[in-house]
């Protein structure tokens, strides 16, 4: 979340230098001398999950993607939910299936919304019924995936050669792009 104005004070924030840790660092930062406030910009933690279900992995299409658009089933944790948790409650929200199985894959970075993804590989039972959220689902066998270069993307590659399988990235278009026609 950005700020254009100090949420203590109101003052419009600033750009401003900040020697830490890591070097100098650009922040936006409250000018008024008594308030102090620093927006560091922390990126949001969300979760995403590699389903296999009856032996096929399911890769999901979000309302509003573009068509042939597949990708993990992905969602914010709650406050001071635990990471297990919130993978088994956005897979029952989103697929209402049941996870019954983990495995963490990584964390990844996800630039665009500014977002740290930690997914994970979960073995799920149930009948599968989507979400408004879902438009669609589609299956593979584990060597058919074909990942996409950038955060989840990296997910699949690395949960696929942990297993042996070989890996060829797609190119994708943004998340945001027209479908061609």
């Amino acid at each position: 979340m950005s700020f254009r104005f100090c949420p203590k004070c109101a003052t419009p924030l600033a750009q401003r230098t900040f020697d830490e840790d890591g070097g100098p660092a650009m922040r936006n930062a409250c000018p008024a001398e008594t308030c102090g406030f620093v927006h560091y910009d922390n990126p949001t933690p969300a979760v995403g999950v590699l389903i296999e279900h009856q032996g096929d992995i399911v890769l999901a299409r979000g309302a509003g993607w573009p068509e042939g658009f597949f990708a993990l089933v992905t969602g914010y944790l709650e406050k001071n939910e635990d990471p297990l948790k919130g993978i088994a409650r956005e897979v029952k929200e989103e697929t209402n299936l049941d996870v019954v199985q983990t495995q963490i894959i990584g964390n990844y970075i996800f630039e665009r919304k500014n977002e740290v993804m930690l997914c994970y590989f979960a073995k799920c039972e149930g009948e599968i019924r989507l979400s408004p959220e879902l438009v669609e689902i589609k299956r593979y066998q584990p060597h058919e995936l074909r990942p996409w270069p950038r955060a989840t993307g990296f997910a699949v590659a690395d949960w696929m050669r942990s297993r042996g399988l070989d890996v060829k990235f797609i190119d994708r278009p943004p998340i945001n792009a027209e479908p061609k026609k």
